[in-house]
């Protein structure tokens, strides 16, 4: 694939999740209570998705963005997307009316439009998973840094 276009997917998918942690990370009792409504987990349990989760998005979000560890941030990306989907679909099939907690100011009720963005969202991260080959990435700046000056 064109590096140009994957270098706009890694940086579409790091900014999306950089906002949506940050959105996160700014109101966590907010957050608990979305993951609280979904009615799959305890209260407990939607206070550590809450604190961990956002965190886990920024870091990988920055990782695409500045271009280190691309392939392990896009796939734990994608398996957190892999979750969203599989609760989004829960609970459609329960018919619960929840909000989705995803960003603050662009929230959404959990239906069709939440479940085809996320399907989206996956292959994108799956796409930057399999082609990218860190172009234009910190990383690989290092490397050649670092390997020039092993052969000097």
């Amino acid at each position: 694939m064109n590096k140009y276009i994957i270098l706009l997917l890694r940086f579409f998918v790091g900014l999306l999740f950089i906002w949506a942690g940050i959105s996160k990370i700014i109101d966590p009792i907010r957050f608990i209570n979305d993951i609280h409504n979904y009615r799959l987990f305890t209260i407990n349990i939607s206070f550590i998705i809450a604190i961990i989760l956002p965190w886990i998005e920024l870091i990988c979000g920055l990782c695409l963005i500045l271009g280190i560890k691309i392939k392990s941030s896009s796939l734990i990306i994608s398996n957190v997307l892999a979750l969203f989907i599989i609760v989004i679909l829960i609970t459609m099939i329960r018919g619960i009316n929840v909000d989705c907690g995803c960003f603050r100011a662009q929230g959404g009720k959990v239906g069709w439009k939440l479940l085809i963005q996320d399907i989206i969202l996956f292959t994108l991260s799956i796409v930057t998973f399999k082609f990218d080959r860190g172009w234009l990435s910190i990383e690989k700046l290092f490397s050649k840094i670092i390997g020039s000056k092993i052969l000097i």
